[in-house]
Formats: structure tokens, C-alpha cells, sequence
């Protein structure tokens, strides 16, 4: 803030709102910026804040709000608060006219009210209508099918006037919905709705107080209700029973639920679970450790705030450790009370992986990506990492911010098909969050769930899912390290398999524990075009770099440029290799010298 400001307070206030209306990318940006510029530019002081309308951009409404600001900031310093010079003009004109000014009481400042729709109104309905969806999957409604399900506990109708010289139904409440923020909306032509997390807030609410009244107007089977404290049993016994619809839906969803149903503890001591004596995994007692979030270094909000989402988390309850991550944006790691813990194993730390894993996309971010390749490049080092529940999470997927339209439209089409192949053919869970805050409130769930799962809330009970270590020594003597796993997995589903976090980071890094197979497919993916899955096809024909480079030599410019089209011409759909994509591999890898 420039300290050559005239008004230095109320400049302070003008850019509060402007960096929160610049996070939530909203329209009032514009506004705000505006009235910064002209506040910070002016060189009068004013005595109160009315006198701001004279500046261009600050209006009555602006005003207004600076004036209750500076209410509330008397009030708290024991400050005389300044008088409107235009009720002191008046105060002074029936004066002068013999009339007695009354004193008028001190306007109290407004508290911010949770919102509550009225019993059977159109936002009551549609918000219980939403409410019926799962919470933690992917799933919408079209216009037509919330109508439908709102439509029993509204009193008014959604496709007809309730009254016959007006044009409004009770559809038009979805406005007021949008504005606050409580329902977003997502896909083109044909929109979808979708509760937000402040939206589920208000339908928890709501359902809450019905439940109380015993107003038994929906019920909720297998609905997951993450609070702060945790899930319930009942509500971890259902997650296995929900089901994904729209863009985000598919079986990785629910094979993601399914694989934390609680289906009984399994000790896999008591014998080798590969039937191999190389690989003797070593079972953890579930009172051992705590699960402990961990957040990237790059994992900020911007260059200047660096610890905002680490602050957020603290509040709701939740300590991360911020590090150097080599895969992934966010993890979880089984943090061991005793520090010592694995030394006695021969390991070193005191934290294993845990099969959950989260790659973090902006839009932006995430078009980039597969414009450039990374985003193949970064589903192939997930792949290798052994992870077995990889979450997708797309922030400010949807199109209705104001500064995403454009982009959203543009690439629409690529982007639902990028999100579709990693469903689909990766297997991976995505997970759509509208902003910054909603994505850390989903971490600070996610986490509540996993300490739930792995721990018991008392003697008697037993914990969802154990964990087990695969020994570092053991690693190098198996045949493939994912082979080991799948077949572990396979045999003891509800167990986790993991190795040290030093071990992980090993085996997920970049460069480090690269062979040259894949540093092979990586340079192959450096050529635009060429997926993962095309990769992997010409690495079968040739195995090294060497070999595909003398299979050019000793060919004319015409041969070369079809060398890789005629030598997988066998291969269909996503595998296959056109000859424009061959000649411009040519041009990279067939320049003889």
C-alpha cells in the first residue's frame, strides 16, 4: 500500500475486496480495481467516507460499505466515529429554521447470515433435489430431471406461473442459487447442476432440521457425510454402493469406493503372500502410526502467498508437511509415533506410502499439459509409481467463472476427452473442484477419511484397512515391482502394500531410477503427437535408442519418412502410427548425419 495515500484505511478496505473478488474471479473485480486506482490517486483526505462519491468509480453502494467498515473500526479502537457532512448540513439548515435535531441511534453493523431457504420454496426444493445425489462422486442433473425430483417439495410449480399475469416459476430461484454460489453448473448446450461445497453445507443443514422435525422427506442411503470428525461406520459400510453420472462418470469412480468398503482384517504374517520367499511383506499394527497429508513445494497460491493453503488446512484440524514431491502434487504417508520404528527392520525413516495420490490441475494448467505433453508424461511416472488410487483433481473445471468461458469453450472438447481417457484407459478417479478453497476442503475430507480407515476408534473395533511394508531389500530380487504388487493386492485387497517414503521417491523420480527403456518413450513423447501408448509401440520394434536410429540409416528421405507408419501399420485406434506422425518423427530421429 503506498504510503502517499490520503486515505490510507479506506484504500486498505478497496483492496481487500479486490483481491477476494480477483481469487473468486468474479465481476465485481472490475469495479473494485476501478475505485482502488482513483482512491489511491486522490490527494484529498476525507474526513468521512461519503465524501469518496466525488472520485470516479465509488458510488453509493461503495460508500456505504467503506462507511460500515469504519463503523465497526471505530468501535473496536474507541474511536469517535466521523459525521456524515451531509447530515451535519441538515442538521444545521433545521436548526437554523428552530427545529431541534434528533439524535439518531448508532446503525448497527450486519452479521453475515448462514442462508436458509423457506419451507417448500423454490431454492428449499431445489437444494434438497441436488441433496438426493452423491456428495463425493461426479454426479449431476439436467434441468429437466431436477424439475422432476424437486418438484414434490416446492408449492409452487417449475414449469408454470403460480400466478396467471406473471411470468416467473420457481425455476427462477436456480438465479439466486448461481449468484451465491451454491449450485455451479457445468456442460455445453446442455447445463447440469451440481451442489457446491457451500451448497452441501446448506442440504446437510436443512436435512438436518427436517430429520429433527420428523419431516421424513428424503432419505439419504449411502450417502458419505465426511465432517470434520470423520465418517461414521454406518456411512463408510455404504461408500461402495454409489455410482457416478456425466462427464465424470465411470467405473474408476466406484472401483476407487469399492476398494475402501470395510470387508474384515487379513494378516498376510502368517505366510508369503506371492508364494515367492524373496518377498515377505511386514505387517503394521494399526495403533503405530498417524496418516500424515503431504503438500508439494509448488503447491502455493501464488508467488507471494506461499502458505496459504497450509493455513487453511491448520484451521480445519489438518497439519501437512510441505516437501520436494517427485510425483503427484499431494499424498499420505503412515507417519510412525515411534521414530525408531522402522529402523528395526533395517529401513530407513519413519513413514510408508499409502495408495492414495493426487494430481492437481488447473484448467490452464491442465490444456497446457496436453498441448505440451506433460500430461501423458505425467500419467506414465504415476503408472510406474505403483500407486494404486490416483486422483485426477481438475480445479475450475467448470465454465461459468467469467474469466474460464472463453477457454473452457475453446478447448472443451479436448479437455472432456483427456478427462474421459483417464477414466477410462488409466483408471484413475477425477475429481472436479470449482476453486482453490473448495479443492483444500476436499484434501481436509480426504484425509479424516483415510485416518478413519486405518485406525480403530477403540479396542473392540477393528480398523477398515491395514498396512503392511514391502521391504526395501526385497525390491531389487523381484521379477517387476508393479508385478509384485498386483499380486499382493489381488490376494489381500483390504491391505495396504507400501515401501519408505526414501524408497518410493527412488523409485518415483524423474531421472534417478530411470532405465533406459524409459528414458527412451520419453524422448519419443517429446515429439508432438506421440502418446504414451505410440510410444510404447515403436519401443517394442526398436528397444534402444540406438537401434532406431540405424534402422533410418542406409534409407533414402522418401523411406524414412514411412519407416514407422509400415512397421506398425498393424496396430488400431490410439496405437496406430499415420504417416504424417511418422514423417515428422523422421524428421527428428532420421537426420543422418
Amino acid at each position: 500500500m503506498s504510503e502517499e495515500c490520503a486515505n490510507p484505511l479506506l484504500l486498505g478496505w478497496i483492496k481487500e475486496w479486490l483481491e477476494k473478488a480477483r481469487e473468486h474471479n468474479t465481476k465485481g473485480f472490475t469495479v473494485y480495481k476501478k475505485a482502488y486506482e482513483s482512491m489511491k490517486a486522490c490527494p484529498l483526505e476525507f474526513q468521512h467516507p461519503s465524501e469518496a462519491q466525488q472520485l470516479n468509480g465509488l458510488g453509493p453502494k461503495l460508500c456505504q460499505r467503506l462507511t460500515d467498515n469504519l463503523k465497526d473500526y471505530c468501535a473496536e479502537n474507541g474511536l469517535p466515529m466521523p459525521e456524515d457532512p451531509r447530515t451535519a448540513v441538515a442538521r444545521s439548515k433545521r436548526t437554523s429554521d428552530g427545529t431541534a435535531a434528533d439524535k439518531q441511534p448508532a446503525k448497527k453493523p450486519r452479521k453475515a447470515k448462514t442462508y436458509a431457504p423457506a419451507l417448500r420454496s423454490g431454492p428449499y426444493a431445489l437444494i434438497l433435489a441436488l441433496g438426493s445425489l452423491d456428495e463425493n462422486s461426479n454426479q449431476n442433473m439436467t434441468k429437466a430431471q431436477l424439475i422432476e425430483t424437486a418438484q414434490p417439495y416446492c408449492d409452487s410449480s417449475f414449469t408454470a406461473p403460480t400466478d396467471p399475469t406473471k411470468f416467473f416459476t420457481a425455476w427462477n430461484s436456480m438465479k439466486s442459487l448461481l449468484q451465491k454460489e451454491l449450485v455451479y453448473t457445468q456442460g455445453h448446450p446442455l447445463k447440469k447442476y451440481s451442489l457446491t461445497e457451500e451448497g452441501w453445507e446448506v442440504a446437510k443443514a436443512i436435512m438436518k432440521t427436517t430429520q429433527k422435525s420428523n419431516q421424513n422427506t428424503l432419505y439419504f442411503a449411502g450417502q458419505l457425510d465426511v465432517t470434520m470428525n470423520g465418517p461414521s461406520i454406518s456411512q463408510r459400510d455404504n461408500i461402495g454402493s454409489r455410482s457416478n453420472s456425466g462427464l465424470g462418470s465411470n467405473t474408476a469412480g466406484s472401483e476407487l469406493l469399492d476398494r475402501l468398503n470395510y470387508n474384515g482384517h487379513q494378516s498376510i504374517m502368517e505366510e508369503d503372500a506371492t508364494g515367492d520367499s524373496t518377498v515377505t511383506p511386514i505387517a503394521i499394527p494399526p495403533d503405530s502410526f498417524t496418516v500424515q497429508l503431504v503438500l508439494d513445494t509448488r503447491e502455493v497460491r501464488t508467488s507471494k502467498d506461499r502458505d496459504y493453503i497450509s493455513n487453511e488446512l491448520i484451521r480445519k484440524s489438518i497439519t501437512p508437511e510441505v516437501r520436494a514431491l517427485e510425483v503427484g502434487d499431494t499424498m499420505w504417508v503412515a507417519k510412525f509415533h515411534d521414530p525408531t520404528f522402522l529402523s528395526k527392520y533395517g529401513e530407513e525413516g519413519d513413514e510408508i506410502m499409502l495408495d492414495w495420490i493426487i494430481e492437481r490441475k488447473r484448467l490452464d494448467d491442465l490444456i497446457g499439459s496436453i498441448k505440451d505433453g506433460r500430461f501423458h508424461e505425467q500419467k506414465f511416472r504415476l503408472r510406474r509409481s505403483g500407486i494404486k488410487n490416483v486422483i485426477y483433481l481438475v480445479e475450475e473445471f467448470s465454465a461459468t467463472h467469467e474469466s474460464n468461458v472463453d477457454t473452457a469453450q475453446k478447448h472443451y472438447e479436448m479437455v472432456s476427452s483427456a478427462i474421459a481417457s483417464t477414466q477410462v484407459v488409466n483408471n484413475y478417479f477425477v475429481k472436479r473442484t470449482k476453486n482453490l478453497d473448495d479443492t483444500i476442503r476436499y484434501l481436509a475430507r480426504m484425509t479424516f477419511l483415510l485416518r478413519s480407515l486405518y485406525s480403530s476408534s477403540n479396542s473392540t473395533t477393528t480398523p477398515t484397512n491395514t498396512l503392511s511394508l514391502l521391504p526395501t531389500r526385497h525390491l531389487h530380487l523381484s521379477t517387476s515391482y508393479l508385478d509384485t504388487l498386483e499380486t499382493l493386492r489381488s490376494q489381500s485387497p483390504n491391505t495396504t502394500f507400501g515401501v519408505t517414503f526414501p524408497t518410493f521417491c527412488t523409485i518415483a523420480s524423474k531421472s534417478d531410477a530411470l532405465t533406459l527403456r524409459d528414458i527412451f518413450l520419453k524422448m519419443l513423447m517429446c515429439t508432438r503427437g506421440v502418446t504414451g501408448d505410440k510410444a510404447l509401440e515403436i519401443q517394442r520394434r526398436w528397444t534402444t535408442p540406438q537401434a532406431f536410429i540405424r534402422a533410418f540409416e542406409g534409407l533414402d528421405a522418401k523411406d524414412r519418412e514411412t519407416l514407422v507408419a509400415d512397421n506398425v501399420n498393424s496396430m488400431v485406434g490410439r496405437k496406430n502410427i499415420a504417416k504424417v506422425l511418422s514423417k515428422k518423427i523422421a524428421g527428428v530421429w532420421g537426420e543422418v548425419a
